[in-house]
C-alpha cells in the first residue's frame, strides 16, 4: 500500500502535464484531489462532451446565495486534468478538502492588534515560492516558478523536488496563528487513511504544493481528531457554473489567480511542440512559410560584452549543467507570434511575416542573453512591442487582454443542477439566440419586430433583478421610438445574482413581477413610482402594472410638493410614448397625467417665487424636463396651459432671473414670442435699473446649451451687446464667471463664430445690417445670378 504526494501548482500546465505523466505510470486505483467534498456528486458531469473549461464550482449557502466560494478549473488546471484522468479510466475519484458545511459555518474570529505587526518570518508564510524564488535569484515567483516548472520539457523527479522545497521552508515558517490551515490539512490526512482502510493500494493525492509536506509525513491521529471535533455546520449547496479567463487572473480578486490564463492556455496546447502539419497551417495562414521560421541564425554571444547592455532580469547563479544554447524557433514561440499577428491583423494594424520572423528571432536571443533554455512571455512580450507594436503600449493592451488574459467563456452540461430561475433564462437565451459571452457585444433591436421585442422585453426583467446583462444606451442617430440599443457582456458572478433573485419566483417574468410589486410597496415618493412604472411598462409586466397603478394613483392624490410632480411626468411620458410600439394600454395612465400636468401648471408659479441660487439651478432643470415632456406627449391642450404658465412666470419681476430667462428662451422657441418682443424683455432685464448679477442670470437662463440664436439675430445680438458695454469694469468683473458659464455651454463652432462676430465688429470689417435686419446685399446677388443660371443649365 502506497500512498504518492503530487504537489501542484493551481492553474499550472506544467505541473498538470508533468500529472497526467504521472498518473500513466502509476496508474492509482484511487484519486484523492484538494476540493469540496460537497461537489462530489457533481464531477460525473465532467465528462459530459457539452462541459467546455473553463468552468468553476460554485458552493453557497441557500438561505443567502451572497455568502459563496468559488473553485475554479482551466482544461490546464492539473485538478481537472486528474479528474478527467479518473473519470476516464473508471478510477474512484474525490475531494478531500475540509468539507465547507464547515468552514462556511464557522465565525471569522477577530485577530488581535499584535498580529499586524510584523513578524521577521511572515514573508515566508505570506509568500513561500517568492521566498524560494528569491534564493535562486528572481525577483518574481512567477517568473521562477514558470521557468522551473511550467516551461519544463523534463518532468522526471518534479513533485520529489517541489516536496523537498516547500518541506524547507515550511521547516523556517512560524507556527500558523490561523486554525483553518491545520484542520484542512488534518481533514485531508483523514481522508487518505480512510482510503488506506478501504484497501486502496495505490493512492494519488493531488494537492497544493504547500499541504504536500503536511500530508506525506506520518501525522497523530489523536491530534488531528482533536482538531476536527465540534466543528460548526450550515446547509449548502454546489453547482457547476461558466467561468472566464478573465476570472482567473489575479485582477479578479481571485486568490489563487495567475497573470496570464490565455498564455497558460497556449502552452498547454503547444504541449511544449506542435506537429509538423499543424505548424505548418498555422504559420502559412499569415503567409510565413515553416522553412523561413526554421532558419538558422548565428550563434549568440553569451559573455558578457561592452556593447551590449546589462540585463534588467535579476542575476541567474550558474548552472551546475553545461549551457546549451537555445533551439532556433521553437514552436512555442513561432504560434503565439503567430496568434499575435493574426490579432494584429483583424484590427486593422499592420503585422507582416517578415516581423513575425524577426519578432521570434529576437524573443530567441533575449532568452540566450538571459540564460533561458526557452523564451518566456516577457521575452515575447519584449519583442512584439519592439517589432510589431514599434515600441507603443496600446497595441500591447489589447494583446493582453485579447490574447495573455483570454475571453474564454465556459459552458456546462444541461442537466447540471439549476435553480429554476437559471433554466429559464437558458431557455430564452436560446430562443431569442442570444447567448451569453464575455465579450461586449451591441445589440439594435427593432421593436416592430417580435424577437427583438422579446430581447427587450428580457433584458429589461433581468436589469429590473438586478442582473445587468445588457446596458441601455442612448439612441444614436435614429429618431424614432421603435428602436434600442444594448450592450451586452456576460459575467461569471451574474449566477450568483440568479440564486439570489429565484425568491422572487421561477421564470424571469415572475421574478421580475413579483420584485416590482415589492418595490412599490417600500416606495413612497411619487418620483420613485413613476420610475418603477417606466421599468415595469418596458418590461411588460401586465400584472405590476395593474398595481403600480393603485399605489400611483394614491400617492399623487397625496403629493402636494411641485417638485414631487415634476419629475414624475417624464417617466410617464416615455410610458406613453413607447405605448404604440409595445402594443401596452396607455389609457390607464392618461388621467394620472391629466391630474399631474393640471397641478403642475397651478402650483408652479407660486414655487418659483423667492428661490435662491441653487434652488433655481435645480427648477430651471425640472422645467426642462416638464417642457420636453409636454412637447413628447403633443396633446394640444397640454401644450397651451403649458405656455400660459411660462408666459406668467416670465412676467413675475420677483422670479429668479435664470428661470425667467428660460421661460422667454422656451416661448421664443415654440413661437408664441418673437424676436421682437424677446429684444424688449431683453432690455428690461438688461437695464441699468436690475443688479448685474440678476441680468447676468437672466441671460445664462436664456442662452444656456446654445449660442446660434445670438449669431442669427442681429436685435438680440445688439441687445446683449449694448448691456455689456454699459457695464463700468468692477461690474464686468463681478458678471464674469455668470457669463462665462453661460458661453462655455455652447459648443466650440458657436464660440469661434461669436468671437470672430465681436473681432469684426471692433475692427469695423461687420457688414452693414438693413433696418429690415436683412444682412443680404441685393446689389451682389445680382450679380452671380447668372453663373448660378449656368450651374442650373437653364
Amino acid at each position: 500500500m502506497t500512498t504518492h504526494i503530487f504537489g501542484i501548482r493551481h492553474h499550472g500546465p506544467g505541473s498538470a502535464r508533468s500529472l497526467c505523466g504521472a498518473l500513466e505510470k502509476l496508474q492509482p486505483d484511487i484519486i484523492l484531489i484538494e476540493g469540496p467534498p460537497e461537489a462530489e456528486s457533481l464531477l460525473p458531469l465532467v465528462t459530459s462532451p457539452q462541459m467546455q473549461p473553463p468552468v468553476a464550482l460554485l458552493i453557497y449557502l441557500p438561505d443567502n446565495p451572497k455568502e459563496s466560494v468559488y473553485y475554479p478549473f482551466a482544461v490546464f488546471s492539473p485538478e481537472w486534468q486528474a479528474i478527467q484522468f479518473g473519470l476516464s479510466n473508471h478510477i474512484p475519484v474525490r475531494f478531500m478538502d475540509l468539507p465547507l458545511t464547515h468552514r462556511m459555518g464557522m465565525k471569522e474570529e477577530e485577530q488581535p492588534e499584535e498580529s499586524q505587526i510584523q513578524n521577521p518570518k511572515s514573508k515566508i508564510a505570506q509568500d513561500p515560492l517568492g521566498l524560494l524564488a528569491e534564493a535562486a535569484g528572481y525577483s518574481d515567483r512567477d517568473r521562477w516558478w514558470e521557468n522551473m516548472v511550467e516551461t519544463r520539457g523534463d518532468s522526471v523527479n518534479i513533485f520529489t523536488a517541489i516536496l523537498e522545497a516547500i518541506t524547507a521552508v515550511r521547516e523556517e515558517m512560524p507556527p500558523l496563528k490561523n486554525p483553518m490551515e491545520a484542520q484542512r490539512e488534518a481533514y485531508m490526512r483523514k481522508t487518505i487513511r480512510t482510503a488506506q482502510k478501504e484497501g486502496f493500494e495505490r493512492i494519488a493525492v493531488v494537492c497544493g504544493a504547500w499541504h504536500a509536506p503536511a500530508l506525506s509525513t506520518a501525522s497523530n491521529v489523536k491530534e488531528d481528531t482533536e482538531l476536527l471535533k465540534k466543528l460548526p455546520k450550515t446547509k449548502v449547496q454546489a453547482t457547476w457554473i461558466p467561468w472566464t479567463y478573465g476570472r482567473l487572473s489575479y485582477n479578479s480578486g481571485y486568490g489563487a489567480g495567475i497573470e496570464s490564463p490565455g498564455w497558460y492556455h497556449h502552452l498547454w496546447e503547444c504541449g511544449m511542440g506542435v506537429r509538423s502539419e499543424e505548424l505548418e497551417v498555422r504559420s502559412e495562414e499569415l503567409g510565413v512559410k515553416s522553412e523561413e521560421l526554421k532558419i538558422s541564425f548565428p550563434p549568440i554571444p553569451l559573455s558578457p560584452h561592452p556593447l551590449v547592455p546589462p540585463s534588467p532580469c535579476p542575476p541567474i547563479p550558474p548552472s551546475p549543467y553545461p549551457l546549451v544554447p537555445p533551439s532556433p524557433c521553437p514552436p512555442i514561440s513561432i504560434t503565439w507570434m503567430t496568434r499575435v499577428a493574426r490579432l494584429l491583423r483583424e484590427q486593422g494594424l499592420e503585422a507582416s511575416s517578415a516581423q513575425v520572423i524577426e519578432a521570434v528571432r529576437l524573443a530567441e536571443s533575449l532568452a540566450a542573453l538571459r540564460n533561458l533554455s526557452l523564451p518566456g512571455l516577457p521575452e515575447l512580450n519584449e519583442a512584439t512591442q519592439t517589432v510589431m507594436c514599434f515600441g507603443s503600449d496600446l497595441p500591447m493592451q489589447l494583446i493582453h487582454d485579447k490574447l495573455i488574459v483570454g475571453e474564454n467563456l465556459g459552458k456546462v452540461p444541461l442537466e447540471t443542477p439549476m435553480v429554476p430561475l437559471q433554466q429559464d433564462l437558458q431557455r430564452q437565451q436560446k430562443r431569442l439566440r442570444m447567448p451569453a459571452e464575455t465579450t461586449e457585444k451591441m445589440y439594435d433591436l427593432d421593436l416592430r419586430k417580435e424577437n427583438d421585442l422579446a430581447r427587450s422585453h428580457l433584458l429589461h426583467r433581468l436589469n429590473l433583478l438586478d442582473i445587468p446583462w445588457g446596458q441601455f444606451q442612448p439612441t444614436r442617430g435614429k429618431k424614432g421610438t421603435f428602436h434600442e440599443f444594448w450592450l451586452v457582456q456576460w459575467h461569471p458572478e451574474f449566477a450568483v445574482n440568479l440564486i439570489e433573485a429565484g425568491i422572487w419566483g421561477n421564470t424571469i417574468a415572475d421574478a421580475a413581477n413579483t420584485k416590482a410589486c415589492s418595490l412599490a410597496d417600500t416606495a413612497s415618493e411619487l418620483p420613485t413610482l413613476t420610475s418603477l412604472l417606466d421599468k415595469v411598462i418596458l418590461s411588460d409586466l401586465a400584472d405590476a402594472v395593474i398595481y403600480l397603478m393603485s399605489r400611483l394613483q394614491n400617492a399623487a392624490a397625496l403629493t402636494s410638493d411641485v417638485t414631487h410632480l415634476m419629475n414624475a411626468l417624464p417617466p410617464l411620458t416615455n410610458v406613453m410614448r413607447y405605448g404604440n410600439v409595445r402594443q401596452t394600454d396607455t389609457a390607464m395612465i392618461s388621467h394620472i397625467v391629466d391630474g399631474l400636468v393640471v397641478r403642475i401648471c397651478i402650483s408652479l408659479p407660486g414655487a418659483c417665487a423667492s428661490l435662491d441660487d441653487d434652488a433655481a439651478t435645480a427648477m430651471y432643470e425640472n422645467v426642462n424636463k416638464v417642457n420636453n415632456a409636454i412637447n413628447l406627449l403633443q396633446n394640444q391642450e397640454y401644450i397651451i396651459s403649458w405656455q400660459q404658465v411660462l408666459m406668467q412666470i416670465g412676467d413675475d419681476y420677483n422670479v429668479h432671473g435664470l428661470i425667467s430667462g428660460r421661460c422667454c428662451r422656451l416661448l421664443l422657441d415654440t413661437g408664441v414670442l418673437d424676436t421682437t418682443e424677446v429684444a424688449r424683455r431683453m432690455g428690461l432685464a438688461l437695464s441699468s435699473a436690475i443688479e448685474p448679477y440678476i441680468a447676468a442670470a437672466w441671460i445664462e437662463g436664456f442662452l444656456k446649451g446654445s449660442g446660434l440664436l445670438l449669431l442669427h439675430d442681429d436685435k438680440l445680438w445688439q441687445v446683449l451687446d449694448n448691456w455689456v458695454c454699459t457695464l463700468t469694469e468692477d461690474l464686468f468683473i463681478a458678471s464674469l464667471p455668470l457669463l462665462r458659464r453661460t458661453f462655455a455651454t455652447f459648443s466650440a463652432p458657436e464660440r469661434r463664430k461669436i468671437g470672430e462676430r465681436v473681432k469684426n465688429e471692433v475692427d469695423g470689417n461687420l457688414s452693414n445690417v438693413g433696418d429690415d435686419g436683412s444682412d443680404i446685399n441685393e446689389e451682389n446677388a445680382i450679380m452671380i445670378l447668372p453663373i448660378v443660371k449656368q450651374f442650373l443649365g437653364v
